[in-house]
């Protein structure tokens, strides 16, 4: 029985060797493609293109609060 169970420890040390080395490789693969070249400075367009918030934005987020509690009351009462 002990034999058993060494074979297999045997089995998985070596396919934990195998998935670290494969993990280690695509790691420093994935080094060298500029990933660290990212902006984020805020200079890119979709910040550009956004709006501000109007107004009355204010107005319509109290109408739809009150169309929920007026369904809530609805399907409750």
């Amino acid at each position: 029985m002990a034999i058993m169970i060494s074979n297999e420890q045997e089995r998985n040390s070596r396919l934990n060797e195998r998935i670290t080395s494969d993990l280690r490789e695509r790691t420093q693969g994935s080094a060298g493609r500029g990933d660290a070249e990212v902006d984020f400075t805020g200079s890119n367009t979709t910040q550009k293109n956004t709006k501000k918030t109007g107004r009355f934005t204010w107005i319509w987020v109290v109408l739809i609060v009150l169309a929920i509690l007026s369904l809530v009351s609805i399907a409750f009462f």
